[in-house]
This record gives structure tokens, C-alpha cells and sequence, in this order.
């Protein structure tokens, strides 16, 4: 029998991998704003929808409270985590020092399969944006944030950066939500792997600390 949910959760879930797949699911929903900042995930409903028990569910949030995206709150269960706007500036201000450091390693140690990696990502990043894909597209975009930053070499710094990536994942991707903002953004990143691929660090940490601070201005009337 299928249940009416009120709510497209898309298809029932998979059993192979499925913790993974459904962390992965849980966290599409929360990014693409399906579970809503602030709201309590109701468990019969959301395991209803994704064919999956209460159990593997639990895990789920629990693995996803780890990353900061779902608070568990005691006598309300699992809530989305809602992110006021001086936490948003706050974290965007940091990440905007972390990637320009990530960005000079990146140049000084990548090497030229670090690069065509890099590239590949960003050309199929670039596929998506053509199709109008927008949460393929964000994944990819934040693939080549990390992919980047992992370049550095720097444990420390990639940590760190991953972690606050992560509680941003919802506010960065809505904005992208108009098209000029998304089109604006493309072209940033366009800039990024140009520079990338020239070695130029000065020019790679200046695109990106501009792209990071132009993203507060996309968010911060929708934070």
C-alpha cells in the first residue's frame, strides 16, 4: 500500500548501501529545502516516504547532527537546523581566509593530475549548469571548494574547512536560486579554474575570496 506523505521525498529508498544512501538523501532534502530549517523531521512520515525504518533512520540523523546539519533536541527529536544571519556572515567571513590559504597551497603543490581533476570536476559541473540542474550542480560546485582546499595538503585546514562548509550547505545553495546570481556565480567559478590551471595563487585567492563574499550578498536576503 502506498502512503500519501505530503511532501516528494522522490523515489523509495534502495536496501544496498543504504545508511549512505540515505544520509545522502536526508542531506539532499535538507539542501534543496524539502526539510525546511527549523522543522522537526517526523519520523513515520520522512521513513514512510524513503521505504525505510525507524532504525536506519535514526542513524541517519544522528550521522547528519554530526555535521551539524539536524539538531536533536530532547522532547522534539530530530529538528533541521536553522542558521541565523550573523552565523552565516560569521562562517562565510572564515571560510573566506581558509580558501584564499587553500587556494596559494593549491597553486604551489598541486600537481598536474591535482589540476585535470580539479578540471574534470568543474567540466562536469558545467554540464549540469547547462542543463538546468541546479542540486547536481551545487554538489559538484562544493566538490571543487573541497577538492581545492584538499590541494593545500594541510590536514588542519581541510578539516576545518569541511566543517563549515557542511552547515552552509542549504544557504549556499539557495543562492543560486535566481538565475543572474547563478550565472554570476558560474562565471566566478570559471575564473577560479583558469587561475588553478595557471598556477597564478594571487589570482585564485582573489576570485575566491570575491566569490565568498558575493555569496553573502546572494544569501542575505533569504537567511
Amino acid at each position: 500500500m502506498t502512503m500519501t506523505t505530503g511532501f516528494d521525498a522522490g523515489p523509495p529508498m534502495q536496501r544496498r548501501n543504504l545508511h549512505d544512501d540515505l544520509v545522502e538523501r536526508l542531506r539532499d532534502m535538507i539542501i534543496a529545502g524539502t526539510l525546511a530549517p527549523g522543522t522537526r523531521v517526523h519520523e513515520g512520515q520522512v521513513g514512510a516516504a524513503l521505504g525505510v525504518s525507524r532504525t536506519p533512520l535514526r542513524e541517519a540523523l544522528k550521522f547528519l547532527a554530526s555535521e551539524g546539519l539536524i539538531s536533536l533536541q530532547p522532547g522534539r527529536g530530530a529538528v533541521v537546523r536553522a542558521l541565523t544571519r550573523r552565523d552565516v556572515e560569521g562562517m562565510l567571513d572564515v571560510l573566506v581566509v581558509l580558501e584564499d590559504l587553500g587556494a596559494r597551497l593549491a597553486c604551489r603543490l598541486a600537481t598536474a593530475a591535482d589540476v585535470v581533476r580539479i578540471r574534470a570536476l568543474h567540466d562536469a559541473m558545467m554540464a549540469f549548469y547547462a542543463a538546468g540542474d541546479r542540486l547536481e550542480y551545487y554538489k559538484l560546485n562544493q566538490a571543487i571548494h573541497t577538492g581545492i582546499v584538499a590541494l593545500s595538503d594541510n590536514a588542519c585546514l581541510v578539516e576545518t574547512h569541511a566543517g563549515i562548509q557542511m552547515r552552509l550547505k542549504r544557504i549556499r545553495f539557495i543562492g543560486n536560486e535566481q538565475q543572474a546570481k547563478w550565472d554570476g556565480a558560474v562565471a566566478e567559478h570559471v575564473e577560479m579554474i583558469a587561475a588553478l590551471e595557471a598556477r597564478d595563487e594571487e589570482r585564485l585567492a582573489a576570485i575566491m575570496r570575491l566569490h565568498l563574499n558575493r555569496t553573502w550578498d546572494r544569501v542575505r536576503d533569504v537567511v
